[in-house]
């Protein structure tokens, strides 16, 4: 079997349709051309590629915390699509629960876009994701993860951490980081997704500097905690790239069908109740 015939579920991808769901003004970036992507064209590329479900995380640019979009592509996909939304910190409880009710599996914590400083309050979204058995969909860069230990290893919330934690190019896997993502994996309730290459390698395709660290994290957390994700349309990215280059890349790196079956397949359908 063609690897991409192989089952998929894509772990992070964003939507954007400015036409239909304006930006909003006071957003810092406003994605445009082939940055943009509606959730009509990701559905062609899904059928091109054997990807059965996608995980829809709420893009910073553009939207921010309007999650419009993302909401009526989750409720018109016939359980095609999750997503993870952008949730203010003071959220009720309340309206976590009928976000959840709406396909909503977590929050986009992202201090890459926001800064560490914006997330100085986050310990209660936090503590209200663990008690709904929802996700910390977390994206962080160099040693950015170490503000949120305190809060995970307080609330015992499931946590994804994306694009391999985001290194440093040729950071030491001695350094605190590199711990702080040993821990999580030992808890048993964290994921990271195996993705987001181009932004922290200092090569194009195939990535050959970052090698080194994604064995490393592949270590840390094994095939049965790893999850493929493209990062679609791969907004702002430093060099060219293209899905399917991205899904052959992943027989370099679990070259053992079965290891790949439980990347792509089994524990994000697992993790996200996807079909069920």
């Amino acid at each position: 079997m063609s690897i991409f015939d192989e089952p998929k579920i894509d772990c992070h991808a964003h939507i954007f349709d400015p036409t239909r769901f304006p930006y909003q003004e006071n957003n810092p970036f406003h994605p445009g051309g082939g940055e943009t992507g509606t959730v009509e064209q990701l559905g062609h590329v899904m059928r091109a590629y054997g990807v059965r479900h996608v995980l829809l995380v709420q893009p910073n640019s553009g939207y921010g915390t309007d999650n419009s979009y993302l909401l009526q592509a989750i409720s018109e996909s016939k359980g095609r699509f999750k997503g993870m939304a952008k949730i203010p910190h003071d959220i009720s409880l309340a309206d976590l629960k009928s976000l959840k009710s709406r396909g909503v599996l977590g929050a986009a914590i992202n201090p890459t876009f926001d800064g560490l400083d914006y997330y100085r309050d986050a310990g209660g979204l936090i503590e209200r994701l663990s008690e709904l058995e929802m996700i910390a969909n977390i994206q962080v860069e160099n040693a950015d993860l170490l503000m949120f230990m305190p809060w995970l290893r307080e609330f015992p919330v499931r946590v994804v951490i994306d694009h391999c934690g985001r290194p440093a190019p040729g950071s030491n896997p001695d350094r605190p980081e590199y711990q702080a993502l040993r821990e999580l994996a030992e808890t048993q309730r964290s994921f990271v997704k195996i993705s987001g290459f181009a932004k922290f390698s200092t090569q194009g395709y195939p990535f050959d500097d970052i090698h080194p660290h994604l064995q490393s994290i592949m270590d840390i957390f094994t095939p049965q905690r790893c999850l493929w994700a493209s990062d679609w349309p791969f907004l702002r990215s430093p060099q060219r790239q293209d899905y399917g280059p991205l899904i052959k890349l992943m027989e370099t790196f679990f070259p053992d069908a079965a290891d790949r079956r439980a990347v792509f397949w089994d524990n994000p359908r697992r993790l996200f109740g996807f079909g069920t």
